[in-house]
């Protein structure tokens, strides 16, 4: 089986082409980090009319890669939730015309549910069930509970900001280029993570929710100084350092001690990150040590990418589970509760 996959929830454009759920043929990423890195962030406006640019080519680029004509595809998917809204219509409508035009079977995939999903790409890895789930990226730090591949609940979310949100804005504080993640990661190998004790938001003793916004305002205050305090002293590379690697350290523990509260409450046999955040050595290096399995995302696919999202729709097919041509682009995942 061979599924044609298309991401565009935020400000990546891509198109894949995967063979069996697993068997990456091709993966095409046209990134926009260059035309966001200015203003540290990504621009909706700017997100969307890139992805008008790049989509075609993508798709064009994917099938060629794959050495597949688009007639030979078994079926088109497309992460249409959740995201920004004006980058998800590209998507969508590019989806949707390929499927009628094609006359294959249209599937929508949520996006979060895909970066659970990320695992099993390239090696096909059978996953003990059921599992406790991770994602953490710029956008979403969510825990979930797995009985298996479709049957997933929403178990923790962030009450304020995305841990891969918190390490773009700390890098900024620290002169760190945009995206912040890779550029902290990379400065606390020369760090000491003890050198500066950052708070750890553990919310109440049963809680599997998350907040970084806390540990965020306490970087700046260790940065600049509390207010009518200014600090006057510039900061020497080494501090630096240290305060990245202290940073992330308190990251790493707040999102394993969630794991660690999550996985005997759900009876978990395993444990699944995915999410551009699952790239980050520290967290890999402190889950390496967890009593369970754990299974990462191969690195190429812990960022957006849409092989992900073919991989996920072929097990989705394999259930009946299509979609119709008059499919919408959501902006909330489907797990999304609205109690919480």
């Amino acid at each position: 089986m061979l599924v044609l996959g298309i991401e565009s929830t935020c400000d990546e454009t891509a198109a894949a082409v995967v063979a069996d759920g697993f068997d990456v043929r091709s993966n095409v990423v046209a990134s926009q980090v260059d035309l966001h890195a200015r203003y540290r962030g990504v621009v909706p406006e700017i997100a969307s009319r890139a992805h008008i640019e790049n989509i075609l080519p993508v798709v064009r680029d994917a099938a060629e890669m794959a050495r597949v004509q688009l007639k030979d595809i078994d079926a088109v998917a497309v992460a249409y939730r959740p995201g920004l809204i004006g980058s998800l219509l590209i998507g969508v409508t590019a989806a949707k015309t390929l499927a009628w035009a094609l006359a294959k079977p249209l599937v929508g995939v949520d996006h979060v549910h895909a970066h659970l999903h990320s695992v099993v790409l390239d090696s096909n890895a059978q996953i003990p069930m059921p599992a406790v789930g991770l994602v953490c990226s710029g956008g979403h730090t969510a825990l979930y509970r797995l009985g298996d591949w479709l049957d997933v609940e929403l178990v923790g979310t962030t009450l304020d900001d995305a841990v891969g949100e918190a390490f773009d804005k700390v890098a900024a504080l620290l002169g760190l280029p945009y995206p912040g993640g890779p550029a902290i990661d990379a400065l606390a190998t020369k760090g000491n993570p003890r050198a500066v004790h950052f708070p750890r938001s553990r919310l109440h003793r049963q809680s599997l929710d998350f907040s970084f916004s806390g540990l965020k305002t306490s970087v700046l205050y260790h940065v600049r100084g509390y207010q009518g305090r200014q600090r006057d002293i510039s900061l020497t590379p080494q501090e630096v350092a240290d305060i990245a690697a202290s940073f992330q350290a308190a990251c790493v523990d707040v999102l394993v001690e969630k794991i660690r509260r999550a996985a005997p409450r759900f009876s978990a046999r395993s444990v699944i990150l995915g999410g551009g955040v699952s790239a980050n050595t520290a967290l890999r290096r402190a889950m390496a040590k967890f009593p369970l399995p754990v299974y990462f995302p191969p690195l190429a696919y812990c960022t957006d990418n849409a092989a992900m999202i073919a991989a996920l729709a072929a097990r989705l097919l394999a259930a009946g589970r299509t979609s119709s041509l008059d499919l919408d682009a959501i902006t909330y995942s489907q797990f999304a509760n609205a109690d919480r």
